[in-house]
């Protein structure tokens, strides 16, 4: 039994958005056919495909926290079509590049269709990405990542300084390519969307941290204020899970901050090149993550660190906000005069051998989790495969999402927090520019 703190704060792209009123908490003693724990990107896709697989069952979907505040809702916004595999080129992997990147592509095909049958309104931008490298480690994998997707057939362009400069209205980096694949969106705005459009028969409880789960026939769920009878259990907490006795040497967490600007004004967008919004990848694990979001702020994250899988005080992200600071003036020397608005910290599930998790891990009770940063498309997927597993489908995405490796094991306290302290400071090492 864990005890039941789930921490959130009001630093994140929720504060973007208007007031919404949450869904009441979980109270008194209920039955239903599923629980589903967690209401991210992939317990959202969870629930959804379960109501679409069992229309006249009873699902219900808890999360400890509002809707937003978690993981799903702190992410950079980005819903990758195509990995980026760090190191060179491996002939012998194109099998594997490949059923990672047909998960990908699935994510995002149902998000796709998910936003537009419900209409939901997240500053969906399905325009790809740009990959860049400003110092010399992650020039080198802008040769490596060249190779990979010339041999995987996959669209993309190069592009040069001035090319990027054209583009992104910064000369900091040296090359870049464009993938075409891939959308961004507004976090918050689309997790909130998809919980606010769920089938008729999923019950969402939000704020109702679930603190041990009985093992049994039923289970029985015990929240904060009262307990839920289920006969299966879909697990979609992420790096969360070892609070409830699961994956505890196998999944950790890395704790990341950003900051956004305010709204620029139309010069100042100007300044910025010739595109509306854009996305910007790092080719160097540890380099910035660089969005101009469609209503006018940059957006940039480029820090990250072993926390205990806890967000950050407020001291510690004004501390970070000083490395924010100057990664932003050093890219956008003409914008050095735009103050910052808001910082945020949010946390990502890691294995030591950048793995998925998706499994049956008990009776009845079943997981997906652990996406190393790409949560947003192979989230979603790994949640509707997941639904459809459960319930006893064989597709080709539950095949390709069974396929992930078995996650490398994690020692125990305190070394655990040592190794994933060096793990996370070893993400950094030869940054430089790309920083």
């Amino acid at each position: 039994m864990n005890n039941g703190k789930f921490e959130t704060d009001r630093h994140g792209w929720a504060e973007l958005l208007p007031p919404r009123q949450a869904t009441p908490p979980l109270k008194g003693e209920h039955r239903a056919d599923w629980a589903v724990v967690g209401a991210g990107v992939t317990g959202l896709a969870a629930a959804r495909r379960l109501a679409e697989n069992r229309p006249d069952q009873k699902i219900v979907l808890l999360d400890a926290r509002a809707v937003g505040q978690g993981a799903s809702g702190r992410n950079s916004g980005y819903a990758v079509a195509v990995s980026h595999f760090g190191g060179g080129f491996s002939q012998k992997k194109i099998d594997e590049y490949r059923r990672v990147n047909r998960i990908n592509q699935a994510g995002l095909t149902l998000l796709r269709e998910r936003i537009e049958a419900n209409s939901i309104g997240c500053q969906w931008r399905e325009q790809g990405f740009y990959h860049t490298a400003a110092d010399s480690r992650s020039q080198a994998e802008y040769h490596y990542f060249l190779e990979y997707l010339s041999a995987l057939e996959i669209a993309h362009t190069p592009l040069d300084t001035a090319e990027l400069a054209d583009r992104l209205g910064t000369k900091t980096y040296h090359s870049g390519i464009h993938v075409h694949a891939g959308a961004l969106v507004q976090p918050a705005a689309l997790v909130r969307g998809l919980a606010d459009t769920l089938p008729s028969n999923v019950h969402l409880s939000e704020n109702s941290p679930v603190i041990n789960i009985e093992r049994g026939a039923p289970l029985r769920l015990v929240t904060s204020d009262g307990a839920l009878l289920a006969d299966n259990v879909l697990l979609a907490t992420n790096f969360e899970a070892p609070k409830l006795g699961f994956l505890a040497r196998r999944l950790s967490a890395s704790t990341l901050t950003g900051s956004f600007t305010r709204i620029l004004s139309e010069d100042e967008r100007a300044s910025l090149g010739s595109l509306s919004d854009w996305g910007v990848l790092s080719l160097h694990g540890g380099g910035a993550t660089v969005r101009l979001t469609v209503d006018g702020r940059i957006s940039l994250r480029n820090t990250a660190e072993y926390n205990g899988g806890q967000l950050l005080s407020d001291a510690q992200l004004q501390q970070r906000q000083a490395v924010h600071r100057e990664s932003f003036e050093r890219r956008f020397p003409q914008l050095a005069h735009v103050p910052f608005e808001f910082a945020w910290s949010g946390v990502e599930g890691i294995s030591r051998n950048s793995t998925n998790f998706f499994s049956k891990t008990a009776k009845n009770i079943y997981f997906a989790g652990g996406y190393n940063g790409s949560g947003v498309s192979r989230g979603t997927a790994f949640g509707h495969a997941l639904a459809d597993y459960a319930c006893g489908a064989d597709t080709d995405l539950v095949r390709d999402c069974l396929a992930s490796a078995p996650a490398t094991w994690i020692p125990p306290r305190p070394l655990v927090d040592i190794g994933a302290y060096f793990t996370v400071k070893k993400r950094f090492r030869g940054v430089g520019l790309d920083r």
